[in-house]
C-alpha cells in the first residue's frame, strides 16, 4: 500500500474532513452524543447513503466512535472520540469566521447565482 506524502497541515486536515458533510457531522457530534436519526436531522439535506458512508470514512479515520448497542430495533449511537474532538475544536474558528460572515457570504452568493442565471440566459 502506498503512502500519502502531505504538502502541509491544511492538507492533512483536509484528508480527513474533506467534503461538504464531514464538518457538519463533527459540529454536530462536537455538542453531544447522537443517535442516526437524530444527527440526519441535525446535519439536514444528506442522504442515508452519504450520511451511512461519511460516518464509515470518519469511524476508519479514528474520528468517530460507533457504538452498536445490539438490540431490536437497532439502536447505534455516534460521539467524537479524543482525536476527533481535536479535530472539532480546530474547526472551532471557522464557525466563528462563518458567522460573522453570513449575510456578506449570503449577498455574494445571491450575486454569483443572478450572474449565473443571466449568463446562461
Amino acid at each position: 500500500m502506498e503512502s500519502k506524502v502531505f504538502s502541509c497541515g491544511l492538507d492533512v486536515a483536509l484528508s480527513v474532513i474533506g467534503g461538504k458533510w464531514k464538518p457538519l457531522i463533527l459540529f454536530h457530534l462536537a455538542h453531544d452524543t447522537r443517535r442516526y436519526g437524530e444527527l440526519k436531522r441535525a446535519v439536514g439535506g444528506v442522504s442515508d447513503k452519504m450520511l451511512i458512508q461519511q460516518l464509515k470514512e470518519l469511524h476508519a479515520d479514528g474520528v468517530v466512535d460507533r457504538r452498536d448497542h445490539q438490540q431490536v430495533p437497532p439502536k447505534v449511537d455516534y460521539s467524537l472520540t479524543p482525536f476527533g474532538k481535536t479535530l472539532a475544536d480546530a474547526l472551532v474558528p471557522l464557525c466563528v469566521w462563518g458567522t460573522e460572515h453570513i449575510a456578506k457570504v449570503e449577498h455574494l452568493v445571491a450575486n454569483r447565482t443572478a450572474k449565473d442565471a443571466k449568463a446562461a440566459a
